[in-house]
């Protein structure tokens, strides 16, 4: 009896087998192997700009050129144009009528840099860089970090351009100070690229709100609020009202949610509903608040979402520069 079930057994198995398409096993394997292709090199960086940014990191990113060489040289595109009037150069002044800049870089091994309130220097993005292989720290402000950059060889100029210069004196006329979403005076060019080499590098820049309070800092150099990376999951960046990204150190929130499983897309989304729902929680109208993430995964995948219709980002790969817009939390 025991033979026979035995027999009936293998024979069922082979007659299942022959029933198997040879047809439908090539097709199995093109989609694992599929599944496992990696989309790179590629970048993705913050608003329009981004779209000028993108294309020097490109130059380095498709010679098969390190990661963070790449969104080094990208986001000092942006720094250098007085014509961006939030990031670097031209980048509108605080209340009292000085430009001070916020940046953070970091390594796909986990080395950091970062300089806060920063002023008289155009290019913040590569004093922290220094910061991150030239010190025993991770951020330097003020004065000190000044003192830092002119010892490291960076040239001291005026930043304060007479546009600049003309909007800081419209506004102390009524001195109202209320940013508007979806405008350029306070936001941020944050930028994270995937390597030839499959290692993952980001950098985050900003003049800050225009006509904030002498000192403010807000989310861009603060590692795991405007930027954070894990080569070993994926990384992300920040855009918008500072105060709220900190509030939930929303870009290691990002990374986590990847780690967890989440593709970027999702992790963004979720972050983002995360700010909302604390919004809420404190009576703030979110009307009154943009923040924007996007994020980057080790396969090349990457997602955005942001909390009010506006916000759009620039992705540079082999399919080309272009710019999207993500969706958002409030319909």
């Amino acid at each position: 009896m025991n033979s026979r079930r035995k027999f009936l057994k293998t024979t069922g198995i082979l007659s299942s087998a022959l029933l198997i398409n040879p047809l439908d096993l090539i097709a199995k394997e093109a989609s694992d192997s599929k599944s496992t292709v990696t989309n790179k090199p590629i970048v993705l960086s913050t608003w329009n700009f981004g779209l000028k940014a993108n294309e020097e990191a490109w130059k380095i990113l498709a010679k098969g050129g390190r990661a963070l060489d790449a969104v080094e040289k990208g986001v000092r595109v942006v720094e250098d144009d007085p014509n961006e009037r939030s990031v670097g150069y031209g980048g509108r002044p605080d209340r009292d009528g000085r430009v001070t800049l916020d940046a953070c870089i970091m390594d796909e091994n986990y080395n950091i840099g970062s300089v806060a309130c920063l002023e008289d220097i155009k290019n913040p993005i590569s004093v922290a860089r220094a910061v991150m292989e030239k010190t025993p720290h991770v951020m330097l402000v003020g004065d000190g970090a000044l003192q830092f950059a002119v010892y490291q060889g960076f040239k001291k100029q005026n930043l304060l351009t007479p546009e600049s210069e003309k909007e800081w004196k419209n506004w102390l006329k009524e001195s109202k100070y209320k940013p508007i979403v979806n405008i350029e005076n306070h936001d941020t060019i944050g930028m994270i690229a995937l390597d030839e080499k499959g290692n993952l590098s980001g950098a985050c820049t900003t003049s800050g709100m225009a006509f904030k309070m002498h000192g403010r800092v807000g989310d861009s150099p603060i590692i795991g609020a405007g930027l954070f990376v894990d080569n070993e999951v994926g990384a992300a960046t920040a855009t918008g009202h500072g105060e709220e990204v900190i509030r939930m150190v929303g870009t290691h929130l990002v990374v986590e949610l990847m780690r967890q499983g989440k593709n970027p897309q999702q992790a963004c989304k979720e972050a983002v509903e995360r700010i909302v729902k604390i919004t809420k929680s404190r009576s703030k109208n979110l009307k009154d608040i943009q923040v924007g993430f996007i994020a980057l995964n080790k396969k090349g995948e990457y997602g955005a979402y942001c909390i009010q219709d506006g916000f759009n980002f620039a992705v540079y790969d082999q399919k080309g520069n272009r710019l999207e817009k993500p969706e958002f939390a409030l319909k």
